[in-house]
């Protein structure tokens, strides 16, 4: 049986009168991988700044897990939740090594019995060193994280967020600036995270939604224009005007043919 996992509804934010998001409906089920396209100033960072609680909605809600609206709780209290962010720009601690931005990550376990103990730091060790290697990162540990190329640290910021163990992953652009080898591993990396977690990712590269999305949401003037598989939307005349372009389309149906 599919679970709703996200619920949005009604959802508006406003800055100095303009309207940035105007969202009556928008539902993502468990374990699914959505991916949201559109043009700049289309609401797609206002939607995740609403979703990890940085911007407080006009109206509306967001249902989380049927159980929390996450516009009526705190940043922090939405981290608790299940809910994790990685934003466009990578934000690492340069002067610290690649394994200690990940233990300031890592979910812990606070009991005085786990630390009495030593479970947790054992625990997280060997969650460290497994997400490590999911992100290609696991012989970097030791390396100052200024060092690492732009691609490496958005893995590295990825991986961070994947410590918090969410449910729910939001993540902004990954692709941007990365080489094509990078953002084809990334793009494996997220169809892998898929199988145990849900993920809602804005992307431009319209190449990269294509080998990820399973749906494909649009939005445009802050508003959910269409959603649907990716050769669905991309063939949608609406998306091609407001978003994609003729040229896109010719070069699309060239790759068809």
């Amino acid at each position: 049986m599919i679970k709703q996992l996200l619920y949005v509804n009604n959802i508006s934010v406003s800055f100095d009168g303009f309207k940035a998001l105007d969202l009556q409906n928008f539902i993502v089920n468990e374990s699914e991988l959505r991916v949201i396209i559109g043009p700049n100033g289309a609401g797609k960072t206002t939607f995740m700044d609403v979703l990890c609680g940085k911007t407080k909605p006009d109206t509306g809600c967001a249902i989380f897990d049927g159980r929390h609206d996450l516009t009526q709780l705190s940043e922090a209290e939405i981290v608790n939740v299940g809910v994790g962010r990685k934003f466009q720009t990578p934000s690492v601690f340069a002067s610290l090594s690649v394994y200690e931005n990940f233990e300031l990550a890592y979910k812990t376990n606070k009991s005085p019995w786990a630390a009495l103990l030593n479970i947790s730091r054992r625990k997280a060790k060997k969650r460290i060193y497994e997400v490590a290697e999911m992100v290609n990162l696991q012989d970097m540990l030791d390396q100052p994280s200024g060092y690492l190329s732009h691609g490496q640290k958005q893995w590295l910021e990825i991986a961070m967020v994947i410590l918090q163990d969410p449910m729910l992953l939001l993540i902004d652009e990954p692709a941007a600036g990365l080489s094509d080898e990078e953002t084809y591993k990334t793009g494996e990396l997220f169809l892998e995270l898929a199988n145990h977690h849900t993920l809602i990712i804005i992307e431009h590269d319209m190449e990269f939604v294509r080998q990820i999305a399973q749906t494909v949401s649009v939005f445009v003037d802050g508003k959910l224009l269409t959603e649907g598989s990716v050769e669905n939307v991309q063939k949608d005349p609406r998306v091609i005007s407001s978003y994609l372009g003729i040229e896109y389309s010719k070069q699309l149906a060239k790759e068809v043919n």
